[in-house]
């Protein structure tokens, strides 16, 4: 089949440098055409259960669409970073993209509210709120900034692992160094219970770990798992104190240039993509305990008020704030 029409933009060229961005931008689309190509690009390997969701979207779009539309899948950064991902798709560089609502932080402020510990429940309250009018508001809130979102990809739930001992209460965290992610809220989160917040990139965390540069770090069972912490890090708490979800995202330059019938199709793939990802993610984390467990490593449920507890007067602090407001909205949820 000849490929005739992509909203991708090719001859893309990004430099950064003295913290300007230099952009030089070719559309090549054609009228004539009757296939229509998206690039989406993702840092995770194609292993990963949310890749898997993106090849599931791409295989239900081409279905649906008797072959009209296809997404071409660009995994392990090999079209640029996280950030670097979304950049792009601002300007209309990248069709598409998946990001962690952490990573959105600095896009869209109201998002940090999914790094606030304890806001969800359980899993159950957590896709109420993003399969409801809560989780269509975020979609569509990143409009304003370029950005486009379609569906929610599963990440579970965040936990700390550690070297030298189990945190068993948040009092176990006083004076450890706990990796973040280079989010404010996280870094907050980790103060509040004690811990001394170190923000490290993902690609740095396994030496730094080693060499004893932090202490601890906090994520899912997958990523605990394929990253190989566990080599290291023979403790792990399922205190779950977030659920930050990913994000598929549509450059709204390009959302804008497809028919109505391309997006309801596109949208349609996605949720259909999303529940299906869902699955995948929950296999996943019961075959990663597993496999860290036979490698050595004690896995323990603390009770989870104490940490509730020490995070409130995070949740206070937010008291008039439009945060402090989806909060209680969000607890809302039954």
């Amino acid at each position: 089949m000849k490929l005739t029409k992509s909203f991708y933009v090719t001859g893309c060229v990004l430099a950064v440098g003295l913290g300007a961005l230099f952009v030089t931008a070719l559309a090549t689309r054609s009228s004539s055409g009757d296939v229509t190509v998206l690039k989406l690009a993702h840092g995770l390997d194609a292993s990963h259960p949310v890749h898997k969701g993106m090849e599931f979207m791409a295989d239900r779009l081409r279905e649906k669409s008797d072959g009209k539309m296809i997404i071409q899948i660009f995994p392990s950064e090999q079209l640029g970073a996280e950030r670097e991902c979304i950049e792009q798709l601002q300007i209309g560089c990248l069709d598409m993209t998946k990001s962690s609502t952490a990573s959105l932080e600095s896009f869209l402020p109201e998002v940090s509210v999914f790094g606030v510990p304890y806001v969800f429940r359980d899993r159950e309250h957590f896709w109420k709120v993003l399969d409801g009018p809560i989780g269509d508001r975020f979609l569509e809130a990143g409009k304003r900034v370029g950005l486009h979102g379609i569906c929610y990809y599963d990440s579970g739930s965040r936990s700390f692992y550690t070297k030298s001992k189990m945190i068993k209460t948040p009092d176990d965290l006083v004076g450890m160094k706990i990796r973040v992610i280079k989010s404010k809220t996280a870094m907050a989160m980790v103060e509040a219970l004690g811990g001394s917040p170190t923000p490290i990139s993902w690609g740095e965390l396994y030496t730094a770990l080693q060499q004893g540069v932090v202490d601890g770090a906090e994520n899912n069972e997958p990523s605990f798992q394929t990253s190989r912490h566990y080599e290291i890090c023979k403790y792990y708490s399922l205190d779950e104190h977030t659920m930050v979800p990913d994000v598929v995202l549509l450059s709204e330059v390009v959302w804008n240039q497809l028919t109505a019938e391309q997006q309801r199709l596109l949208r349609e793939a996605a949720v259909e993509s999303s529940h299906f990802q869902r699955k995948l993610w929950e296999e996943k984390t019961k075959e990663s305990l597993a496999i860290v467990k036979e490698a050595g490593v004690e896995v323990f449920r603390p009770d989870k008020e104490p940490f509730r507890a020490k995070v409130r007067p995070m949740h206070e602090s937010y008291a008039g704030t439009e945060i402090g407001r989806v909060i209680a909205e969000i607890q809302e949820v039954r």
